[in-house]
């Protein structure tokens, strides 16, 4: 049996086609298919056969029959099945979909396989074999109401299944890139522009937050923008349960300022059963209802877009982390390129000079001391560096032990001066150490040695940056009640260790203070050292209570190092600087 069919002869109702269309009628019922028809690249009906055209009230000469172009049987989309019709005869391949149909004021949902009828060798295809079933019909269709715009079926219809088509679509793009600004931005955008809505806002949630961000936004030319607008979770009571439920939220008067006499829909976006973020959609006064079925594609569209965040998010963290984790051992590789060094340098000193002892090279006793003594002093320097070490290796291990107990400032002070006045005074530098002007001892709660090589390390770091000038070690009262480890104590004691040094510029003063992370690798291996002295000095400070801050205007401008640590007894201070020691 061959069936053709000529596109260009005009669309009429005559006798002739009635005839035919009943003979093609028997020939179609043989087949055993329930529902066949043959039509053209425009949607002309050629040839139709229902088995349940008696049963639905359907006569198939008049489904054929157009009055005045138009068809009584036609999809309730028309241009998507048009479209679809017109891709089969270019492409020649076959197509199943499902498709709503009106017809007498009723709608059927169809499953259809649309074949194209294969023309001659070097023809081109016009017409398509389209065989099908019927899947489910719906009751009668009311006419709409203008002035209460009441929805008819046929209108809530339409509009699900280009609902349905157009977040497919949006749903497919999302998932193609794990970039979380572009799902954002490009989900409303889309939602927006698809669906024509109002306005379409996202939203980030943190579960340990109790405000929502707008982080992205799409919204008409006439209605203000309210994008990085900041929204109590608590204050919102539509958020706030979409957030409990994880199901679509449709309110007709919105409470927040923004949304006032909106209706809205707001739904959670979700992964695992854990929101993630918020989907608000504010509709125009123009929109009626929402159907059951756009509820539920609301939320498959959240189910979505919150799976496409949580792999956008963990994208995010895991590129971090192994950015974090490359520059760690970045860092790694330059501390131990400079410990080797710092490690083999006095090394080789102690060695050189004993060997020269032993070799007999000394000229006399006199000299041979004072080889001994340079090879002692490079050993105390190798002993300095090793300590370092290992209390960075016990303190990220947890095991650094204090012994707290009371300390008395001005001794503290006494050893640093001690250990420290050489130093400066072999490099030409004024030293000068001050204790607050008070009628008694300060004594402070602290471990003395910790205390001792947080100081050293202060004072030796700005001896060791300082040209010319020199190093000024200050202390004050600070009157303000603190607890540490469940103990009430009347104050603080800063320190402050200034120089008029070479100083360090503004935006590299955040590396001072990590481990094996130097301000400059070079200034180093120049001025010796393995860079943890400020990040080990941080650790103990704040291990017995107080905190470490580092101030430099720049470059050349010298540095100021403060530490605080707690008072043990309020001393009496003299009434003249009782004043300047509140700030």
């Amino acid at each position: 049996m061959s069936i053709t069919a000529d596109s260009q002869q005009p669309n009429i109702v005559s006798k002739n086609n009635r005839t035919t269309a009943r003979k093609t009628y028997g020939l179609w019922a043989n087949l055993g298919a329930e529902l066949v028809y043959t039509q053209d690249g425009t949607g002309r009906y050629l040839t139709f056969y229902w088995q349940k055209s008696d049963s639905l009230g359907l006569n198939p000469e008049q489904i054929v029959e157009s009055l005045n172009g138009e068809y009584i049987f036609v999809p309730v989309d028309k241009n998507t099945y048009l479209e679809r019709l017109q891709r089969v005869l270019t492409s020649l391949l076959p197509e199943r979909c499902q498709c709503w149909f009106s017809c007498a004021e009723k709608l059927y949902e169809l499953e259809l396989v649309i074949s194209p009828i294969m023309p001659t060798l070097g023809s081109v295809a016009t017409t398509v074999l389209v065989m099908g079933r019927l899947l489910q019909s719906t009751v009668s269709r009311t006419k709409v109401n203008v002035a209460t715009k009441t929805p008819t079926q046929l209108n809530l219809a339409l509009r699900s299944q280009q609902h349905r088509k157009q977040v497919n679509k949006i749903t497919r793009n999302i998932r193609r890139t794990l970039d979380l600004d572009i799902i954002w931005q490009q989900t409303v955008d889309n939602l927006g522009k698809a669906l024509l809505i109002e306005r379409c806002i996202i939203c980030p949630y943190e579960p340990s937050s109790s405000k929502v961000q707008v982080i992205a936004e799409y919204h008409e030319p006439a209605v203000s923008s309210v994008l990085g607008l900041e929204i109590e979770i608590d204050s919102e009571p539509t958020f706030a349960q979409a957030l409990t439920t994880l199901e679509p939220i449709l309110v007709e008067n919105a409470q927040h300022p923004q949304f006032e006499q909106q209706k809205m829909l707001v739904v959670a976006t979700c992964h695992q059963d854990q929101p993630n973020g918020l989907i608000a959609v504010t509709l125009g006064s123009e929109c009626y209802g929402v159907t059951a079925d756009e509820l539920e594609l609301a939320k498959d569209v959240a189910d979505q877009l919150g799976t496409a965040i949580a792999h956008a998010t963990l994208y995010k963290e895991l590129e971090a982390a192994g950015q974090q984790a490359e520059e760690a051992t970045r860092h790694i590789r330059e501390f131990l390129a400079n410990v080797t060094h710092e490690l083999r340098t006095p090394l080789n000193g102690i060695i050189g000079f004993l060997k020269l002892i032993l070799e007999g090279m000394a000229d006399d006793p006199e000299e041979q001391n004072q080889f001994l003594q340079e090879a002692h002093k490079s050993s105390i320097y190798l002993l300095d560096i090793i300590n370092d070490i290992l209390d960075i290796a016990r303190i990220e291990a947890g095991k650094m032990e204090l012994e707290l107990r009371s300390v008395k400032l001005d001794e503290l002070f006494s050893d640093v001066e001690n250990f420290m006045r050489p130093q400066a005074d072999g490099r030409k530098l004024s030293f000068c150490l001050q204790m607050p002007d008070t009628c008694d001892e300060i004594i402070v709660h602290g471990d003395y040695q910790r205390l001792k090589q947080v100081m050293l390390n202060l004072v030796g770091n700005a001896i060791k940056f300082t040209h010319e000038g020199g190093v000024t070690v200050t202390a004050d009262v600070v009157r303000k009640k603190v607890i540490f480890q469940d103990q009430p104590f009347p104050g603080m004691v800063r320190v402050r260790v200034a120089d008029t040094g070479i100083g360090v510029s503004l935006d590299k003063q955040d590396k001072l203070f990590q481990l094996f992370s130097q301000v400059d690798s070079s200034r180093t291996r120049q001025y010796g050292g393995t860079g943890l002295g400020l990040a080990i000095s941080q650790k103990l400070v704040e291990a017995m209570g107080g905190e470490v801050n580092f101030y430099s205007l720049g470059e050349g401008l010298g540095s100021t190092v403060t530490f605080t640590v707690p008072l043990y007894q309020q001393p009496v201070m003299v009434s003249a600087l009782e004043s300047n020691s509140q700030d």
